[in-house]
């Protein structure tokens, strides 16, 4: 979160003063901005797991590790009533890092 606010933020005598908060991008990995979950949210009044679905927020390489909670807080905003029986958003990492070196091997 605290990227979101570098790129979004002026420094100003009273502190930090939000620019332009449709900018400010949630999912660095996909490069998914608040502007864009928000639109999709009141679009589609959708649970965290659709909007991820919808947006592709959360299933960049970190696998939603730097924006799971900022996506979960925002459909919180939006909807109070998310039920506990709703599947919230689940790290995925890769099953196994891969390096270059072995993408790169030929046989």
């Amino acid at each position: 979160m605290i990227f979101a606010y570098i790129i979004c933020a002026n420094r100003t005598r009273g502190g930090i003063h939000m620019t332009n908060k449709n900018n400010l991008i949630v999912c660095r990995c996909e490069e998914v901005t608040y502007g864009q979950l928000q639109s999709t949210i009141a679009e589609y009044n959708c649970s965290a797991r659709e909007l991820k679905l919808r947006t592709r927020a959360g299933m960049g390489f970190c696998g939603g590790r730097t924006c799971r909670i900022m996506i979960d807080r925002m459909i919180e905003n939006v909807n109070p009533d998310v039920t506990l029986n709703e599947l919230p958003l689940k790290y995925q990492p890769p099953i196994r890092a891969v390096t270059f070196g072995s993408v790169g091997e030929s046989k």
